[in-house]
């Protein structure tokens, strides 16, 4: 694996400080015991060849400079993927609301619909997961389950006559998925659609289900029959509160739903996840620091 992180990255506020006090040292010269203020550069020289001053270059004064830059990047926390690491069960919800109107549920987009729902089940990571149809009302076909397998065959079925109405209101599947995870933590939406509907209305139920703390992701399906004449524009309408992808490749949505919010927050999960290599990097500051014994010459 070849992520790599940054554990404490705060830290990394120290170093240009550090870099700026080095290179105002340095650039003031070796110290003298404070002779350097009073005397003449050619005088100082010279005390120094005859030996009643420190021969020093002042490349030692840096030295403390270079330590503290290593204890700031080590404290920083870089750190690898641990290849051992436990698989953890997510936590929070799913929901997984299908477009069910009539441009879906005659067309081929029924099937990659129902193929991203597929893997949604697959990435769900031991988090629950539930399911809403909608076409033009919305339906709780079934509650958040621990075990999505429960869900694959009622995915698999639909077909188009599993909805009894006609017609597209995303904005009532909104709305229930709000009323639904309101209470949750980590709550996810996954509004799957060809763009049908997605009007003012649909736009405004979607910031108030944002703004319980549920996340909104979109699936975009294309192929449908007499879908919507603008689905860009339809879909330009959650731009900016959801993320989204083609239900046909849907990997960066089902990236963000394995990647659970809570396990990014705690500390504890992520120290399992991760080697934390700010320990062997702060050690090395100890060189620097043992030039500071070294007798003088």
């Amino acid at each position: 694996m070849s992520e790599f992180a940054l554990l404490r990255p705060w830290w990394l506020a120290a170093v240009p400080l550090l870099a700026a006090l080095a290179l105002w040292t340095w650039r003031r010269g070796p110290d003298a015991g404070g002779w350097e203020q009073i005397m003449p550069a050619p005088m100082l020289l010279a005390m120094r060849r005859f030996g009643h001053l420190s021969g020093d270059t002042g490349r030692v004064g840096l030295f403390p400079f270079l330590a503290a830059g290593l204890l700031a990047l080590g404290l920083a926390g870089p750190a690898v993927p641990r290849t051992d690491a436990p698989v953890l069960a997510g936590s929070g919800a799913i929901l997984i609301a299908i477009d069910m109107s009539p441009s879906v549920a005659t067309s081929p987009a029924l099937a990659d619909a129902q193929a991203a729902a597929a893997q949604i089940l697959r990435a769900a990571n031991g988090r629950a997961v539930g399911l809403i149809l909608y076409a033009g009302d919305a339906y709780d076909v079934a509650a958040p389950t621990e075990d999505p397998a429960t869900l694959e065959t009622q995915i698999a079925v639909l077909g188009p006559d599993t909805m009894p109405g006609k017609g597209s209101r995303p904005a009532a599947a909104l709305a229930l998925a709000r009323q639904r995870l309101s209470e949750v933590p980590d709550a996810d939406l996954v509004l799957i659609s060809d763009g049908g509907g997605i009007d003012a209305t649909a736009a405004a139920e979607a910031e108030r289900l944002t703004g319980t703390g549920a996340r909104l992701l979109l699936l975009t399906l294309s192929g449908s029959a007499n879908g919507p004449a603008d689905p860009e524009g339809a879909f330009a309408r959650l731009a900016g509160i959801s993320a989204s992808a083609p239900a046909r490749a849907p990997g960066p949505v089902l990236r963000r739903i394995s990647a659970n919010g809570s396990f990014r927050r705690d500390r504890a999960t992520t120290a399992l996840r991760f080697r934390d290599l700010g320990p062997y990097l702060a050690a090395l500051a100890l060189l620097p620091l043992l030039g500071l014994f070294r007798r003088p010459e």
